[in-house]
């Protein structure tokens, strides 16, 4: 019986009297020796190809006294490949796939994703603010809001979003800008604490490649920009681009951010990278070229890949959630957090404390007056602003004073001119300590 792939082979010597359909009993002629030979070769290499495989591989120790096999399942449905990553990963480290057969190392451990509010769970200011043409943190936590001329817009907390999440982050333009002067940028960022980028080694040998992953929505097709600065090491720039292929419809992205091993991130809690997705830019910015290694900023650099304008038409929209950096060089399902837990996250750089009542006593002309504490659920990333608003003290003559502020807690105080008598103030109250 002809024998044509390794597998067909016995331990036995003496049953391996045919390679392929060549004889090699006792006796054979001498030309079939060189014909056998070839047809080994050629089972040889049809195996080193994959074309022919095996059940099990068997890995035998030194001394072959034992060995780790490598088995299929009984039954395989698809031919898959699966390819190896290079080197030998991190300590701890574990093999993920892509979903396509290759292989990556991935730390395993809670908490691996660098973004709060990656779902856009929380909106402490706002769900939705109309109006938009200047910087600032509008509605989900942790994303603020880059505009210089760039159009009109109103930022939602919209419920349109991919399966498994129930939020996302949509920027739609009211007032179009379709031909931007050169300084010109509407942009969305997220900006990232110091200490808590540490993992990353940046600035060592040993120094981290991390992956940006996701979901994204526009009517606009083409090419957005995204770029990466290091604060503490003179805007140090990273720039690249993602694609929507498809409008109205969510896509699935992933970006491999480059180690840096002369990167410069402080171990403290000022900002030490962000991430801005580019909506609009002026030539100031999209005039460069891709920067795909970490170098000097050039902001011509900076919004190079964008190839599209949401500015240019009124209804132009563009909406984000799943947004998740991590160590590796593969992206992994998005890590889903409570919503308490997110919130008191969010809590650490902005708190809507709500509408206060504050009594005191007021005595004399002197503006003196009494309060009370009020204690932080967390400890804030730095010393908040402390900011009021709708202040009312009901003809009591009394105003909402706030002493000895800290990153735990600050006195509230209600301070009337009026005299001797009992006074007291509500307001809504904030505690502002973003990036």
């Amino acid at each position: 019986m002809a024998k044509d792939k390794l597998t067909e082979y016995s331990a036995t010597n003496a049953s391996n009297d045919v390679i392929g359909d060549i004889s090699v009993a006792e006796g054979m002629l001498p030309s079939a020796v060189n014909n056998a030979l070839r047809e080994q070769m050629t089972h040889l290499k049809n195996f080193s190809d994959g074309t022919d495989g095996i059940d099990v591989l068997s890995l035998a120790d030194d001394d072959a006294s034992a060995s780790i096999k490598i088995q299929a399942p009984s039954a395989v449905t698809t031919t898959t490949t699966l390819t190896l990553p290079d080197g030998d990963g991190d300590a701890g480290a574990m093999l993920q796939t892509n979903g396509s057969g290759q292989l990556a190392w991935s730390t395993a451990y809670r908490n691996r994703n660098l973004v709060t509010n990656g779902a856009c769970q929380v909106a402490q200011r706002s769900s939705s603010v109309t109006g938009i043409t200047s910087n600032g943190y509008y509605t989900v936590d942790r994303f603020t809001h880059y505009l210089g001329g760039g159009g009109t817009w109103t930022s939602a907390q919209d419920s349109n979003a991919p399966s498994g999440f129930a939020n996302s982050l949509k920027l739609t333009c009211t007032t179009a800008n379709a031909s931007p002067s050169a300084g010109t940028y509407s942009e969305i960022s997220y900006l990232i604490e110091a200490q808590d980028l540490q993992r990353l080694g940046f600035g060592t040998s040993t120094a981290k490649t991390c992956t940006l992953s996701f979901w994204v929505k526009s009517n606009k097709t083409g090419n957005f920009s995204i770029y990466f600065l290091q604060r503490d090491n003179s805007n140090k720039l990273f720039s690249t681009h993602y694609t929507i292929n498809t409008a109205d419809t969510w896509e699935y992205k992933t970006l491999t951010v480059p180690a840096d091993t002369s990167g410069v991130i402080n171990d403290d809690n000022g900002v030490g990278m962000d991430f801005t997705f580019g909506l609009s830019y002026g030539t100031n910015f999209t005039s460069g070229s891709e920067q795909t290694s970490w170098g000097t900023n050039v902001n011509a650099n900076r919004g190079a890949g964008l190839n599209v304008n949401l500015a240019d038409a009124t209804s132009n929209y563009w909406q984000i959630t799943g947004v998740q950096l991590e160590v590796g060089e593969q992206a992994t399902p998005f890590e889903h957090r409570s919503f308490g837990d997110e919130f008191a996250a969010c809590q650490r750089y902005y708190i809507d404390c709500g509408t206060l009542l504050v009594q005191g006593y007021g005595y004399g002309s002197g503006g003196d007056g009494s309060g009370s504490a009020l204690m932080f659920p967390v400890t804030m990333r730095s010393t908040p602003t402390m900011s009021k608003t709708s202040e009312d003290d009901d003809g009591s003559s009394a105003s909402l004073i706030f002493n000895f502020t800290s990153s735990r807690g600050t006195s509230l105080e209600a301070q009337s001119t009026n005299g001797s008598h009992s006074n007291y103030v509500h307001a809504s109250v904030t505690a502002d300590s973003e990036l």
